[in-house]
Parts: structure tokens; sequence; C-alpha cells
């Protein structure tokens, strides 16, 4: 992506002379881009915009390939990457973000990426799946988070690094960018004890899962909004997207395909449900905070800001999933480069296949040590004891 960045992204997305739908190559190669304002602010040069804007393209297909874990082979899909990056992301975030884009100029709001992060990454991840199909043993073995504590620590650093995404989009050390992070933290924090309750009520625990889950849930839900609401509305954002990401993961079950991440349920949902939320929402005051003019949403009297909203949300749906899935069925038939691994391959498992290295080698050599000396025991194993199928979703590791 940084390449990529390098070559063409922040020309195509932000071109001061591009189109509606997408940019040019006037600045191809960062050309002419040094102390110059930022296309969105006078407040900081565009290369230190580049290099910002750069974090939110990587993340971005890095999220959509989440769908695919365990089963698809790494080159074809490096290869979706930067293919997808170009025709995908940067058309949606043009269309968002640019002064250019045709959403922009209606007066649509997206303040730190609810459709060209979320809703996108989220689509392009049910593609793939769809493409990809079901990883071998699905509907008969259960998929569990493999550490709770990976999932907590990564928590962590989402957390963290999402006043980053929200914050910074302010582009200033602003009132307006400590609002954001107010909010973001807002919003993360109901979202995770909202997503825990929903979970208890089945199974009667307090699943740390479930909170982590929620936590981005409701950090997905904010981002659109998070310029533009006060506090007492981020608590509305971590609730909605709580409780509506938590019933989108029953989605793949009703459905029958495999999100082994459940992307499409936390990012395309949840940025669905923030991009209307802040239709309803927005403030003018929060906006003025920098000296930003919005007509606001329908809580200050512009209810018709809402279908903006949702104008964005859904073409930036159907023209991501469409996408997506016409460029991983041409990389899928080019020769040598088909998306899924063998079955045999899948079970051996991606890193050891593809990349040749494990993340345990030291639990393997010590499970290898032991049944080299402990042969007689080996033998008398009865089968493991296997735990009862739970009803949550336990599969879903964000």
């Amino acid at each position: 992506m940084s390449g990529l960045s390098y070559d063409t992204r922040h020309c195509l997305t932000y071109s001061q002379s591009g189109y509606s739908f997408i940019g040019n190559l006037d600045k191809a190669l960062l050309r002419g881009i040094t102390d110059n304002p930022s296309p969105t602010s006078s407040k900081i040069p565009e290369i230190v915009f580049s290099i910002y804007q750069l974090m939110f393209a990587a993340i971005t297909p890095a999220i959509a390939i989440g769908s695919a874990a365990e089963r698809v082979r790494i080159v074809p899909c490096i290869l979706f990457i930067f293919v997808w990056s170009t025709l995908v992301y940067d058309v949606i975030a043009c269309w968002c973000w640019s002064p250019n884009g045709w959403y922009y100029r209606l007066g649509g709001l997206d303040f730190a990426g609810g459709t060209p992060v979320h809703v996108a990454s989220g689509a392009a991840a049910l593609a793939f799946s769809l493409v990809l199909g079901r990883r071998n043993g699905h509907g008969r073995d259960e998929f569990k988070p493999h550490n709770i504590t990976y999932v907590v620590l990564g928590t962590t650093f989402l957390w963290f690094g999402w006043f980053g995404f929200n914050g910074g989009s302010a582009e200033a050390a602003s009132l307006r960018a400590a609002m954001a992070c107010t909010v973001t933290n807002i919003a993360a924090s109901f979202g995770g004890i909202t997503w825990m309750i929903m979970d208890y009520r089945l199974e009667r625990k307090l699943s740390t899962l479930g909170f982590c889950s929620g936590v981005v849930a409701g950090l997905v839900a904010i981002t659109p909004g998070s310029g533009y609401v006060s506090p007492p509305s981020a608590l509305i954002f971590g609730i909605a997207g709580g409780i509506c990401c938590n019933l989108a993961v029953k989605l793949k079950h009703c459905l029958n395909y495999d999100d082994a991440l459940d992307v499409f349920a936390v990012h395309g949902i949840g940025g669905l449900v923030g991009n209307i939320l802040t239709g309803i929402f927005a403030q003018k005051s929060i906006a003025l905070l920098d000296g930003q003019k919005i007509n606001g949403g329908a809580i200050d009297g512009n209810p018709s800001q809402i279908a903006k909203q949702l104008s964005s949300s859904l073409a930036g749906m159907a023209y991501s999933f469409a996408m997506s899935y016409i460029i991983l069925q041409i990389i899928n038939k080019i020769p040598g480069c088909s998306l899924r691994l063998s079955a045999d391959n899948e079970e051996f498992g991606t890193d050891e296949n593809e990349i040749g290295e494990s993340a345990y080698y030291f639990v393997e050599r010590l499970v290898n040590n032991y049944q080299v000396s402990q042969p007689s025991t080996l033998l008398m194993q009865t089968a493991p004891v296997v735990r009862p199928t739970s009803p949550q979703n336990t599969d879903s590791i964000k």
C-alpha cells in the first residue's frame, strides 16, 4: 500500500482538478506535493495529509480480507489488495472526501470513514467469503479464537488507535479533535457493554470476547459522525452499533456463508448504522468548533440529511460488493492465481503452507518432544473431550 500510495493513490482520491467519481494523475508519484496546503484543510501541508491518509488506505483492505481467513492463498490475496485499493477504495474515498466528489458536494457527512473504510470493506468481505466458499468443517466444527488474551490486546490497540483515526480527522490539535476522541471513547464503551449484555441473555456469562466485539462495533458506528455529534448522542451510537452488529452476526448462520471474522456484520452493518445515525444526530454547533459550517441532521431540523447519508451507504455497499466480486472472479481465473487453498493445504495451515513459518514453533517442539518421550502413554489416550456447542457467536474475532 505504501508503494501504491506513492504511485497513484493520493492523486486518484484527492486531485484538486479531478472528477466527481475519481481524480486524475496530475500528482502521480507525489509530484508537487510539498508545503502546499492539503486539499481539505489549510492547517496542514499536503505531504502530511497524504501520509496520514495512507493509514486509511492501508487498513481498509486489511479489514476486508479478514473474512477469507484460514483458506486463502497469499499471493492472489496481495494482488486483490492492490487492484481493489485502486478501483474501489480510491473511488469511494474520492466521492466522499474530495472537494470534487459527488457525495461531498451533495452535502454528505462522513468525518472519518463510515463508507470508504467500513461499508466498503464490509461489502468486499461478503463478496470474498462468497467467492471462496466455506472453510472445511464449517457447520460441523466449532471455530473459536485461539487466544482470548490476544483478542483483548488487539482490541486495546484498536481502541487507542481509533483516536488517531477519528480525532486526527480534524487535521489539527483542536477542540473538535478532542470532542471526536471523547465521543469515540463513549461509543466504544457502550458498544462493548451492549454486546456483552446481548450475549448474556443467551449464555448467562459475561463474555470477554463479546465485550471486545462490541467495542469494535461501537468504534465503527461512531466513525462517520465523530466530528459532528455530541457526547449524549455518542451513547446512542454505541448502543445501536452493539445491538445491530450483534444481530447481524446471525446472518451468516441463516444464509450459510463463512465470514471468518464477521467483517460484514461489524464493519458493513456498523458503518451503515453509523451513517444513518449521523444523519439524525449531526449538530451545527459541533462542526463549528473548528469553523466548519454544515446544515446539521434531523436533530437540527434537517431530516433530509438522512437520505443523503443513505445515498452514500447504499452506493458504497453496492459498488464495493459488485466490483469486489468481479475482481475476485477475474483473479481466480488467472493461471497460478487460484484464490483457494487446496483441501490438504488448508488442513495443514496457511502459515506452514504459504509462509513456511509457525507462530508457535516452541509449542510444537514441546509437543513433539513429549510424544517421542511418552509413546506408551499416547497409545492409551482416549478420545478428547468435546465441549457442547454454544449458541453464542464464538468465532468472531475483530
